[in-house]
């Protein structure tokens, strides 16, 4: 066989594309992924006698598979292996020095949410004094913990558009079991407009179809807020 034919029989773009370590980790998930495809990712490719992940897999060998181990490497030692150039040797070292440092980092202690204040004093900061609207979700788990916040929209003086397709889409890709929804009055007046309550009718309905229950709709000003929840205005 001709070098050049085992060259492409040995690439991975030949392979069947659900089989390959990038499109494996888009459609399934990073977690399916072997060490050996993980590293094939870092280095992109293999040589001209193998793979990516043949490669990576002989690596992890001299290692006896020990990720603790192949984290010791130097930069010289990896590129004794044929197919790792300087270039490949330092993505690798760089990737294992940041999972090193990401178990030494501290977890961050998530916000709960207990009461309509405690979103309030999240959002004010960043709404508070805008001259514009801004439209945001706070998407929580089960405990009311903040996931994260996100700004969905942002409008004029008098209004913003709020879509609730987008707002259960991001609930649902951030596997949220609540979510408080929130925007801003420039104007200073705290009333909900006959926008804002038909809004907050119709996301907590499509909430209880989704199993994604609405807590609060917060009306932001620069002196105040207004509560859905605290006026007893979700069903």
């Amino acid at each position: 066989m001709k070098e050049s034919n085992y060259k492409v029989l040995n690439s991975i773009k030949t392979w069947a594309e659900a089989d390959r370590p990038r499109e494996k980790l888009l459609t399934k998930g990073k977690h399916v992924l072997s060490d050996a495809e993980l590293l094939a990712i870092l280095i992109g490719s293999g040589s001209s006698s193998e793979s990516a992940v043949a490669l990576c897999q002989r690596i992890l060998k001299s290692v006896e598979y020990n990720l603790h181990e192949l984290g010791k490497l130097r930069v010289s030692e990896l590129q004794k292996f044929k197919g790792i150039g300087e270039a490949k040797a330092v993505s690798i070292v760089a990737a294992l020095e940041l999972g090193k440092r990401r178990q030494a980092s501290p977890t961050q202690k998530r916000i709960t949410i207990s009461c309509s204040r405690d979103c309030y004093m999240i959002f004010h900061p960043i709404l508070g004094d805008l001259p514009h609207e801004e439209f945001w979700i706070l998407l929580l788990n089960r405990a009311n913990r903040v996931l994260s916040k996100k700004r969905l929209s942002s409008g004029g003086i008098s209004g913003t558009v709020a879509d609730s397709r987008l707002i259960f889409k991001e609930a649902i890709e951030s596997l949220a079991s609540s979510i408080i929804v929130c925007h801003n009055h420039p104007s200073g007046n705290r009333k909900p407009s006959h926008s804002d309550i038909n809004l907050t009718e119709k996301l907590v309905k499509a909430g209880k179809l989704l199993e994604i229950a609405v807590l609060d709709h917060l009306i932001v000003t620069e002196n105040g807020y207004y509560s859905f929840a605290d006026e007893g205005r979700i069903g």
